[in-house]
């Protein structure tokens, strides 16, 4: 007979944990944006290498009112990542988020929490982030002229974000109801508000789309050669890219898993043969090209993946400790 090895009083209670708490605030003052564009473009060459566990992300559905996603990410140098995501439309009618987040760090050779932070300003940025990067890397290097379409959270983020990778001398927004666009650029000194979406996108170099549309917000007519076009919109069973435009334009995705059904992959993509499009990580390693002439036509669009938390978070946290913020708590 074998006994049971016997185990002592520590293993078999946790004890206080010290676990650090970061508020909304404190994680936005945390993510210095350039710094951010070059962690997410390391984290895509790291998630095309296989060297990132980003499973799927499971969703729990509440009917009339939302659903709940957990995002989960780990590689080797980074804390255990798991992002909690809830998603209420209803919420925009109540002056709040219709995005609201936390992320969770644990220790990956223990499993211990160690840090809980606001996560509703890290999805809103790395989004964003990883659409102008798109920009950063596909759009002409002569590029002038970009509108932001959409006036929500979104938007606003993009409008941080353009001026750090290209020089350009005008930047647009445009909206559905034309008083929300002046609203957002009245925010952004130098950005324009348009009320002509057509003309706008006829003369732009990058169209960044970010809607809550259920049909596409463009025409792939109105883009001329060379322009590169952004999508992080995500409204399932229609969406705001214009199916003809993936077509006809080189595409570009964060994982060939936006080729999957919703809510994992993209409705705008639904039916396409997955090897149409290149990941940004592959791109940026190297394995296949970007823009390979003047007159390409190139499309970028996002569905959002758990690296994108895990490396934003990772550089929140590390700021954070290192400036002396955020407050700990036990359990």
């Amino acid at each position: 007979m074998i006994s049971a090895k016997p185990t002592t009083r520590s293993a078999q209670t946790k004890g206080d944990i010290p676990v650090l708490i970061l508020s909304e605030a404190e994680v936005k003052t945390s993510i210095d944006l350039r710094q951010l564009l070059d962690v997410l473009a390391e984290g895509f060459k790291a998630l095309s290498g296989g060297k990132i566990v980003n499973p799927a992300r499971p969703q729990l559905d509440i009917p009339q009112a939302g659903y709940s996603l957990a995002m989960p990410a780990w590689m080797a140098g980074m804390h255990l990542t798991v992002k909690i995501v809830n998603v209420f439309e209803a919420n925009i009618a109540r002056a709040i988020p219709s995005h609201l987040a936390t992320i969770h760090l644990f220790d990956p050779e223990t499993g211990m929490p160690v840090c809980v932070m606001d996560g509703t300003y890290v999805t809103a940025v790395r989004t964003s982030g990883s659409a102008v990067l798109s920009v950063r890397e596909l759009a002409r290097r002569d590029a002038r002229v970009a509108t932001v379409v959409g006036a929500g959270v979104q938007a606003g983020q993009h409008l941080h974000l353009l001026p750090l990778v290209r020089d350009f001398a005008e930047i647009r927004v445009a909206s559905k109801e034309f008083a929300d666009a002046q609203a957002l650029a009245a925010r952004h000194p130098g950005v324009v508000a348009v009320s002509d979406l057509e003309a706008a996108v006829r003369s732009s170099d990058v169209v960044c789309l970010a809607t809550h549309s259920y049909q596409p917000v463009i025409s792939a007519e109105w883009l001329r050669p060379g322009t590169h076009v952004s999508s992080v919109g995500v409204a399932p069973p229609g969406g705001e890219l214009p199916v003809e435009l993936v077509g006809r334009a080189s595409l570009f995705v964060e994982t060939r898993d936006a080729f999957a059904p919703t809510p994992v992959g993209s409705c705008e993509l639904d039916g396409i043969d997955p090897q149409t499009g290149t990941e940004l990580g592959e791109m940026l390693l190297g394995l296949r090209p970007g823009r390979t002439s003047a007159d390409q036509i190139t499309v970028y669009k996002a569905m959002g993946v758990a690296m994108e938390d895990m490396v934003a978070a990772d550089l929140a946290y590390r700021e954070a400790v290192r400036r002396g913020l955020g407050r700990a708590v036990t359990l």
